[in-house]
């Protein structure tokens, strides 16, 4: 059987397969060198960057639901001196792209990290998170930039605020917890963004009956794994009937089957996530799925799938 072309494109973007690692479920990259061949990877969206280190949520950070799991890691991480010091360098050499996510609790804050970001030659695109649902003070009600993508002005504001700071392809993650996901993602199309990625986790909570407390060290958390998978399938399709841009799928990704489900809706690429956790190489796996299937349907192509839903 011949090869099919697994290339894709997210705005000026190209990736050689449409597999990505999901932001914060591949650590910053490097932690999986030994373990994965990251160059076969289509491309690696490190764990969140602010501008100042951030130390996260008090444990316990993870808790098991069905077919799922919370997670409350608050966006623990170096901070974008020392990520750009001691983690981009080695990450330049996996020889797949890489791509930035970042998250700024002000527009000078965006500016920075996309600006700062825009002159590394070794960053392919910057991801904005836009919709991290565990931030430490997000029950802070003084907090104006919680949970942005729930708001269609706020999103294309910091949008375009990211925009005139970097010319590279810019990628806009959403929440799913808004009453029209649609909105939002036309008010990021309309702000320029090359990208969308839907789904972020869905905002969930564990109580232990005995304590009556929360399960973990916030009282909230992001639910993803399988349990999600139906509902961010259908707002890719969703948003595919609502704006032009690239879309990237994720949400419960463990296997090729389910990377297609997404790809069928209208996705470009997708992104693995919760899966990382179990087996570093579940996106390879999840790759090798969606080439077997072009195989076996003799596609030559993965565009000849992206879209294709039959709904009549």
């Amino acid at each position: 059987m011949s090869e099919p072309d697994l290339r894709v494109r997210l705005g000026s973007l190209q990736l050689s397969n449409p597999v990505l690692v999901a932001a914060g479920t591949f650590g910053y990259g490097i932690e999986f060198e030994r373990a994965v061949r990251l160059e076969a990877l289509g491309g690696i969206i490190t764990k969140t960057i602010t501008l100042a280190p951030r130390q996260g949520n008090p444990p316990p950070r993870l808790a098991d639901t069905p077919s799922g799991m919370l997670n409350s890691v608050g966006l623990q991480n170096v901070g974008l001196d020392a990520f750009l010091r001691d983690k981009l360098p080695r990450l330049a050499q996996a020889k797949a792209p890489v791509i930035v996510s970042v998250l700024g609790e002000s527009r000078g804050e965006i500016q920075e990290l996309c600006g700062r970001l825009d002159r590394e030659p070794a960053v392919a695109a910057v991801e904005l998170n836009l919709s991290c649902p565990n931030l430490p003070d997000r029950h802070d009600p003084k907090n104006r930039f919680d949970m942005i993508a729930q708001d269609p002005e706020a999103t294309a504001d910091v949008v375009a605020v990211a925009r005139l700071a970097t010319t590279k392809p810019l990628i806009a993650k959403l929440s799913p917890d808004v009453t029209d996901i649609r909105d939002i993602a036309k008010a990021a199309e309309r702000a320029d963004a090359d990208a969308l990625a839907l789904c972020n986790t869905f905002t969930g909570m564990s109580l232990d009956p005995d304590t009556r407390r929360s399960r973990l060290g916030a009282l909230t958390g992001g639910l993803s794994g399988p349990a999600i998978r139906p509902l961010a399938v259908w707002r890719v399709w969703l948003v595919r009937q609502a704006v032009r841009c690239p879309l990237i799928g994720l949400g419960g990704i463990l296997r090729g089957e389910d990377a297609l489900e997404f790809l069928i809706a209208g996705a470009s690429a997708v992104a693995v996530g919760t899966a990382n956790f179990a087996d570093p190489r579940a996106a390879l796996r999840v790759l090798g799925g969606i080439r077997r299937h072009l195989q076996r349907h003799g596609l030559g192509s993965v565009q000849e799938l992206v879209g294709t839903l039959q709904t009549a």
